[in-house]
């Protein structure tokens, strides 16, 4: 079931929370994702799973669930032997699990199909790199079978996300032209530059002037960096802005497990909101206790509430 009202109609009228990260809570239910194809590997073997996680968010309050479609390409499903015609099946799936795991609501919750960015298919890192090699024509190619397979499937918006430098991003919102979907637009970032190395308000300016683009911001990155890209995000475009940042702990690739503690914490968002956020959640590692904290903040999403103390 569709919501009544359009995701850009709901940030118009105040804040919506996001969820958080699917693949954390997959891992907290038992699943295996060491696999090139992470969780989108769940979409054929285990596809309760991730309805099962999804859900865990919608209990925790989240009005916004990102689909298992971020690692899943015709590229990648190719690789194991998936065809053309069973990926397209595949990215529908991961459209349906969400809006099935919606509908055990009563509220209003909107789907939003995820599309990665061209690293992670690779599964080599380059995700957190970008410049790829790729002329944007190129990335264009790569992305457009992907987006046109996710936008049959009836999402309420695409998730451009996790997007690592400003070709990335003018590849994606020249894949998307014509889809007839709202997109969002979300970079990766360290401090204020994208993760190539850009300053982050330039990369912004892209989504200016595109209807299409109802929110813009950044995911996939420490909690203190997004403080500052909200407020670039809001003063470079005009619009309402996403941002959905890691728990804060770091990864050891070489080590394979995380260091350090985490530092998100859903108090932040008053100062968010303050500068322009309307779309809120969480990325790596922020599960659903986090985003429960977020959605009792936020009241539902139409009330004022204060920045953090001290």
């Amino acid at each position: 079931m569709q919501p009544a009202r359009t995701l850009a109609a709901a940030l118009a009228e105040g804040l919506v929370v996001l969820d958080g990260g699917l693949s954390n809570q997959l891992e907290a239910q038992g699943c295996d994702l060491s696999d090139e194809l992470w969780s989108a590997r769940l979409l054929a073997d285990d596809p309760r799973q991730i309805e099962a996680a999804h859900a865990a968010y919608v209990r925790a309050g989240a009005q916004v669930l990102i689909t298992s479609s971020y690692q899943a390409t015709f590229e990648g499903f190719a690789r194991r032997g998936v065809g053309q015609e069973e990926a397209a099946r595949l990215l529908a799936r991961s459209v349906e699990l969400a809006r099935a795991a919606g509908e055990m609501t009563a509220s209003e919750v909107w789907v939003a199909a995820s599309v990665g960015p061209y690293g992670a298919m690779l599964a080599d890192g380059s995700e957190y790199r970008g410049r790829y090699g790729l002329s944007v024509r190129e990335l264009e190619r790569f992305h457009r079978p992907r987006v046109e397979a996710l936008a049959a499937a009836g999402p309420d918006v695409l998730a451009l996300e996790t997007v690592p430098d400003m070709d990335e991003a003018e590849a994606l919102l020249r894949a998307v032209d014509g889809c007839g979907v709202p997109v969002w637009l979300s970079y990766s970032i360290a401090g204020e530059r994208t993760r190539a190395g850009q300053e982050l308000a330039a990369a912004f300016e892209p989504a200016v002037g595109s209807d299409q683009v109802i929110a813009v911001g950044v995911n996939c990155c420490e909690p203190a960096d997004a403080d500052r890209a909200v407020e670039l995000a809001a003063a470079v475009t005009g619009k309402p802005v996403v941002v959905y940042p890691n728990s804060g702990e770091r990864w050891d690739s070489e080590g394979r497990r995380w260091l350090g503690g985490a530092t998100y914490d859903p108090a932040r968002v008053g100062d968010w909101l303050a500068s322009g956020a309307r779309l809120v959640g969480g990325c790596c590692r922020v599960g659903p206790d986090r985003i429960a904290e977020l959605a009792a903040l936020a009241g539902g999403g139409r009330q004022e509430f204060p920045g953090r103390s001290g």
